[in-house]
C-alpha cells in the first residue's frame, strides 16, 4: 500500500507543486502517492507558476497536470505524511488538526535532511529564477531523504 504524502505551501503554485513533482519523479519504486495543497485559496484551480514549471522541466519533471487547491481538514485524515514548507504554513496546517495523530503527521520538509533545525523553504514567488533553482535544490535533497527513510519499510 502506498504512503500518502501531501506537500503544503501558501498558494500551492510554487514550492508544494515542485515538492510534489520531485517526490513523484524520484520515487522509482512507487511507494508514495503524492498530492499538494495550499493553506490559502488564492490560486484555487490555477496551474503551477511558470517559473516552477520551467525549473521542473529542466530536471525532467512535468507539473502541467497539477492544479492548485486549498488544504482541507479532511486532508489531515487522508494523508499519512504532510510536509509543509515553512513555519507559517506549519502553524496554519496544525490549526486544522483536531487530534494528536493528525498533528504528528505534519512536519517541516527540511527537517527530513536537517532534523530538528526547523529550516524553511523560502517562497520564491516575488523573486527571480535563481530563487526557484534554489528551492528546487533544497526540495530535491529533502525528497531524496524522504525516499531513503521510507523505502526500506515499504519494500
Amino acid at each position: 500500500m502506498a504512503i500518502k504524502v501531501l506537500m503544503v505551501c501558501l498558494g500551492n503554485i510554487c514550492r508544494s507543486p515542485l515538492a510534489h513533482g520531485i517526490l513523484e519523479h524520484l520515487d522509482q519504486n512507487h511507494i508514495f502517492e503524492v498530492d499538494s495543497a495550499g493553506t490559502s485559496g488564492f490560486h484555487q484551480g490555477s496551474t503551477a507558476d511558470q517559473r516552477s514549471c520551467a525549473v521542473a522541466k529542466k530536471h525532467g519533471i512535468d507539473l502541467s497536470k497539477q492544479r492548485s487547491r486549498k488544504l482541507t481538514a479532511a486532508d489531515l485524515d487522508t494523508f499519512d505524511l504532510i510536509y509543509v514548507m515553512d513555519k507559517e504554513n506549519l502553524k496554519n496546517t496544525l490549526a486544522l488538526a483536531t487530534t494528536a495523530a493528525q498533528r504528528k503527521k505534519v512536519k517541516l520538509i527540511l527537517n527530513e535532511m536537517a532534523p530538528n533545525q526547523d529550516l524553511e523553504v523560502p517562497d520564491p514567488y516575488y523573486g527571480g529564477t535563481d530563487g526557484f533553482e534554489n528551492v528546487y535544490a533544497m526540495l530535491e535533497k529533502a525528497c531524496t531523504h524522504i525516499i531513503k527513510k521510507y523505502q526500506e519499510d515499504a519494500l
